[in-house]
């Protein structure tokens, strides 16, 4: 078996027994096709599966330099993400293969700064689902279904895939919603007034019969809605508002955090209602909250 044969099964076994998503097999395909191709050109041979437990730990930094210096050079973050999807790839060729490469494992990423959220403030999230509710190039039912994902992102702090994954069954909308995010962790959610409202006006408007089980929002033709129609929209709205492509569907998910924190709420209690499963991941947004106290003092204060 040569290495690309090798890898080609590797993505086989994350996309079908590991249920990896497209986007995740596309991201490793991209690091690790050049990889195997960097280390043919670099010994002018092919590489068998049994090559690839001799590759030494200076071969690695070789080619996670020319990634970084190449005509096309990577950031120190996706050098990272690269370097990860490598180590991902020789782990398979271990554990399923049998062929090992310890020297791997000596390889360190460059450091990656963590970087801040990016959230919108109060009044652009406003404008954003006001904008989504009379937008006059879509049908009446399609313009609230909008604004009810969008009501949902800001208002629950529900990443796309979790405001996409609710069902017929789950509207009329509680007190309450019971969501499953990332790695299958369960959380409450409460709901606003504002966002059952939403969502009721939307069904109410809704031209399509659903089963208690299929998908609540609904694409054009009456399919499940799609994330990249979120994505659509969202791009849509903020060119018409003057809105820097921060304002993202994920951004309001970051706002109801920093808008949460601002108000003094305590980051235990945002890191449930995000479905955090670290509390220093939720830390990040106190970076964010001080940036926009420093900016009210700075424009408040006599002597600033």
């Amino acid at each position: 078996m040569t290495a690309r044969e090798a890898m080609a099964a590797w993505l086989d076994h994350l996309a079908n027994e590991r249920r990896v998503s497209p986007r995740t097999i596309e991201a490793y395909l991209g690091a690790v096709s050049p990889y195997l191709a960097f280390l043919e050109q670099h010994r002018a041979e092919t590489l068998s599966v049994a090559d690839t437990g001799t590759i030494t730990a200076a071969e690695l930094r070789a080619y996670l330099a020319h990634r970084r210096d190449g005509e096309r050079p990577l950031s120190a973050r996706s050098v990272s993400q690269a370097l990860s999807a490598v180590r991902s790839f020789h782990n398979f060729l271990d554990r399923r293969l049998g062929v090992p490469n310890a020297a791997l494992a000596l390889v360190k990423g460059p450091r990656v700064k963590p970087s801040a959220p990016r959230p919108v403030t109060e009044d652009q999230a406003r404008g954003l689902i006001a904008e989504a509710a009379c937008d006059p190039d879509r049908e009446g039912w399609a313009a609230l279904r909008d604004e009810a994902v969008l009501t949902l992102l800001w208002g629950c702090g529900l990443r796309i895939s979790e405001a996409l994954s609710l069902k017929r069954s789950d509207a009329p909308l509680g007190d309450s919603l019971r969501i499953t995010g990332k790695g299958s962790k369960t959380r409450i959610a409460p709901v606003l007034p504002a966002v059952r409202e939403a969502v009721d006006a939307y069904l109410a408007a809704l031209p399509f019969a659903l089963a208690p089980d299929e998908p609540l929002f609904r694409a054009h033709r009456g399919g499940p809605l799609s994330p990249r129609h979120v994505q659509a929209t969202m791009q849509l709205l903020r060119g018409r508002l003057g809105l820097s492509d921060r304002a993202t569907p994920h951004a309001l998910r970051h706002s109801f955090a920093t808008h949460l924190l601002g108000a003094g709420a305590d980051l235990r209690s945002i890191q449930e209602l995000l479905g955090h499963a670290s509390l220093s991941t939720t830390q990040k947004y106190t970076a964010v909250d001080a940036a926009g106290l420093l900016g009210a003092y700075a424009k408040a204060h006599p002597r600033a």
